[in-house]
């Protein structure tokens, strides 16, 4: 599979090469413009859930998780000698939590090292848009990291975009290539056999985890009123899917971690679409559809609408309805038998219907706010969810831009 990625990646690049050809142009008139800080954005946010079905302890006991996610992206702007606008990013994010289940894969410590835990997440971008040949380009990679888990990530992607700009059709190519270290629940780290205490010789090193996504999107201009994007992706995971520090408890009381399989294809498929309703309203609505081959499908719908109080000022209430059917290999608390191949007690791969709505509040000034007048935009979001299974979550952000 990785083949087949370089491969579609080396072709996707040719393209590209093909796109950058323009005829020589006279540039003499064209003045230089250096790299610049064009924009700095700011994000925290505040997460706390609770429930009762932690997959740590087999599909019971608490759920309760709070992080703490900042982070910062720098944008920088600069104009080559063909007038095409390069835009450069750089994000640095930093997220804080805590789990309470994570802390039951070994009670009998005070505090495991996954109870509290610190993940670290750098991006660097780079995007170019050629408006005489309507079409733009990006790349970018990544690192996320913490306690036990060690990501790569790198995308490509392209645009095409009409004369009048009122159609788009993209292609983003993206890949993850993650390191697991092995954490097995305390107890099942040995055997005891006549002769004493044996280790388990899986319970210990590293296991790869693979994503491989390219996503389509079409985006067309109805009219001055609507807009709409279909949107597809195709998903494909190789590697250690399952969590082994995850227990899974048999009808005979007895318990193993969760296995699962070593791939798995995804299939999302998507529409979006904006009606600005006059001056004051924007209705932003969303439709996705999702399957899966370990036997799950699901169906989001999604709702917001902005209002303009003022021409700095707009409110905006949201809500989305969820609802997906269980995996193949999900069965509750002590509901697996000890012959299947593949078990887990995840809720997240149970069947549930879910809610999550709140609201969006904006400022937007040209001038500055707060009296600080590189500050052109605050946005303050709350939202609550909720989930059939009894899981529930609060979530406030704060965003602010500076350019």
């Amino acid at each position: 599979m990785r083949k087949l990625f370089l491969g579609a990646t080396a072709y996707f690049l040719t393209i590209v090469c093909s796109f950058a050809q323009s005829p020589a142009q006279d540039t003499t008139a064209y003045q230089s413009r250096k790299l610049k800080l064009d924009q700095i954005d700011l994000v925290s946010s505040y997460y706390k859930q609770d429930g009762n079905n932690s997959a740590v302890l087999g599909g019971i006991g608490t759920e309760m998780l709070t992080d703490f996610a900042n982070t910062i992206t720098l944008s920088f702007l600069k104009t080559d000698s063909r007038n095409r606008q390069h835009t450069f990013g750089l994000d640095m994010g930093i997220d804080h939590y805590t789990s309470a289940s994570s802390d039951s894969i070994d009670p009998a410590t005070v505090s495991s090292a996954s109870y509290s835990d610190n993940r670290y997440y750098p991006t660097l971008s780079w995007g170019m848009r050629d408006e005489a040949r309507k079409y733009a380009v990006g790349a970018g990679a990544s690192i996320s990291t913490e306690y036990d888990y060690f990501s790569r990530g790198a995308f490509v992607s392209i645009s095409k975009f009409s004369e009048d700009k009122n159609r788009e059709l993209g292609l983003k190519l993206h890949v993850f290539l993650d390191t697991w270290t092995v954490i097995y629940p305390v107890e099942l780290r040995g055997f005891d056999t006549p002769a004493g205490r044996v280790e388990n010789p899986d319970a210990h090193g590293k296991k790869p985890r693979n994503s491989y996504n390219a996503s389509l999107s079409w985006l067309q201009v109805v009219n001055k009123r609507f807009q709409v994007a279909f949107l597809a992706d195709v998903v494909y995971q190789s590697g250690q899917l399952g969590t082994l520090y995850q227990r899974v408890y048999f009808t005979d009381g007895t318990h193993s971690v969760e296995r699962l399989p070593d791939s798995r294809f995804k299939l999302p498929l998507g529409i979006r679409a904006n009606y600005f309703l006059g001056d004051k309203f924007i209705f932003r609505g969303y439709y996705r559809f999702y399957t899966d081959d370990w036997g799950i499908t699901a169906n989001t719908f999604d709702l917001e609408i902005p209002y303009k109080v003022t021409p700095f000022v707009s409110i905006s209430p949201f809500y989305r309805f969820s609802t997906q059917t269980a995996s193949d290999y999900f069965a509750p608390y002590r509901q697996h038998q000890k012959t299947e191949e593949f078990y887990t007690s995840d809720y997240d791969l149970s069947d549930f219907t879910s809610h999550f709505g709140g609201v969006n509040l904006r400022f937007n000034s040209a001038n500055g706010i707060l009296g600080i007048r590189k500050l052109n935009t605050v946005e303050l979001r709350y939202g609550h969810y909720n989930r059939s299974t009894g899981l529930n979550a609060n979530i406030i952000t704060l965003v602010a831009s500076l350019k």
